[in-house]
C-alpha cells in the first residue's frame, strides 16, 4: 500500500519554512533545549526537528503541540483565515438583492377579532 502525500505550492511551502524558523527562534530566545520542547510537546526530537526546519510532511497538530509547549504560544493558532475577506465577498455575491425591503407587519392583533 503506497501512503499519499499531498502536493505542496511552493508559496506554501515557504510559509511551512518560514513558520518553523520562527518556532525554532521562539525556543532558542527561551533558552529551552529541543529535548525539553519535545518533551513537553509530546512529540519526538526528531518531529521537532522536521517542524524546525517547516517539514509538510508533519502533521499541523503537531506544530500545534510544539508552539503549546513554548508557553502557549498556540493560541495564535485561533486567528488563521479569521478575517476571510475572500470568502466574505463570494457570500455577498450569491446573496439575493431585492427591489425593496419587505413589507413590515403591522400590529393587527385588532383586526382578528
Amino acid at each position: 500500500m503506497s501512503r499519499r502525500t499531498a502536493t505542496i505550492m511552493p508559496q506554501t511551502e515557504k510559509i511551512l519554512a518560514q513558520m518553523g524558523e520562527q518556532i525554532k527562534l521562539a525556543r532558542l530566545r527561551r533558552k529551552l533545549s529541543a529535548e525539553l520542547v519535545a518533551e513537553r510537546a509530546g512529540i519526538s526530537r526528531a518531529t521537532l526537528c522536521s517542524i524546525e526546519k517547516g517539514s509538510p510532511s508533519v502533521a499541523m497538530g503537531m506544530y500545534a503541540a510544539a508552539l503549546h509547549a513554548l508557553n502557549g504560544m498556540d493560541k495564535d493558532l485561533a486567528l488563521v483565515a479569521k478575517d476571510d475577506e475572500f470568502g466574505r465577498k463570494l457570500q455577498d455575491l450569491a446573496l439575493i438583492t431585492r427591489k425593496r425591503a419587505p413589507k413590515k407587519e403591522e400590529n393587527v392583533s385588532w383586526k382578528k377579532k
